[in-house]
């Protein structure tokens, strides 16, 4: 007898359709769908991802730096619907080979992210009711921003100062805040501290914080956006940031990416964001674990 799927026919049917749906949302509002390569030189230094080698190069952990060099080569807005690959990340969310939506918008910033967001969930759901369990999220009403420092006022066991200078915001994020979020609407956490910046723009007014959101829905963080940083030497002062606090907890920060940094001074003023298309099929499905959306799961592949 051979070994059952991961997930349902009807799961995977709608998971099909959702797919499609996304889709056509993005061609219908003049998106270029855009492939890029999947195995690269050299991925972006984070300290909180680690890629998996390839023959010397590595599996993409996003699509972000390829998409980048598309807009500074004269692409305007473009989507992408593609694999990626993250070491060690395994659980009720997570799969270390995941489906990643990631859309770009040329003369834009963050708050036109958080509007798509609101766009492409209003589009995929039109009675605007999500049902997930027993309780049933309305899509309708303003969907709530709240700053980080805002969130942990609320929420954690410690300030957001705090949390920075012990070293234990991401715990504190994810143990303390996330579960609160995106309870009763979808909730987008805003304006992360200049040492979370990544990839993102700081905000010019307040340059401590960054113009970067998380969106939240039933305390499941479903999409990650930025108004992009085009400067590439800051960009490439940050990247040596990562790659240092690589090192000393002992792994290899693998290669500076040289193309893309190259390319980065002719990236026009861009935002742009990654989604879980995986967490989004659990979400629109009702189900409780990525594991029941996905055809196979590492372990029974």
């Amino acid at each position: 007898m051979p070994t059952k799927v991961s997930s349902t026919l009807k799961i995977l049917e709608e998971r099909a359709a959702i797919t499609q749906a996304v889709r056509s949302f993005f061609i219908a509002r003049s998106f270029l769908e855009v492939e890029t390569p999947i195995r690269i030189p050299a991925p972006a230094p984070e300290t909180h991802i680690e890629p998996q080698k390839s023959e010397g190069w590595f599996l993409q952990t996003s699509p972000e730096l390829c998409m980048k060099r598309l807009l500074a080569s004269g692409c305007n807005n473009i989507f992408q619907i593609c694999k990626c690959f993250r070491k060690g990340e395994r659980g009720r969310l997570h799969l270390p080979e995941m489906t990643m939506l990631e859309w770009y918008r040329t003369n834009a910033d963050y708050q036109q992210l958080m509007h798509d967001c609101e766009n492409l969930l209003r589009f995929l759901i039109p009675n605007q009711n999500l049902v997930l369990g027993n309780k049933t999220i309305n899509l309708n009403g303003p969907w709530l921003r709240i700053t980080i420092d805002a969130a942990f006022k609320q929420f954690a066991r410690m300030s957001l100062e705090t949390a920075l200078s012990t070293d234990s915001f991401e715990e504190i994020l994810v143990v303390d805040v996330e579960p609160k979020l995106g309870i009763n609407t979808p909730v987008f956490l805003i304006d992360y501290p200049a040492e979370m910046a990544s990839l993102a723009r700081l905000n010019p007014i307040t340059p401590q914080t960054a113009q970067r959101f998380e969106l939240y829905i039933d305390g499941i963080e479903l999409a990650n956006g930025f108004s992009e940083l085009n400067d590439p030497v800051e960009q490439r002062l940050r990247f040596e940031k990562e790659r240092e606090v690589i090192h000393s907890a002992g792994r290899s920060a693998g290669p500076m990416p040289e193309n893309f940094l190259n390319d980065l001074g002719a990236m026009p003023d861009s935002a742009g964001i990654a989604l879980g298309l995986d967490r989004l099929v659990m979400l629109l499905t009702n189900s409780q674990c990525i594991d029941q959306v996905v055809t196979f799961t590492p372990e029974t592949v």
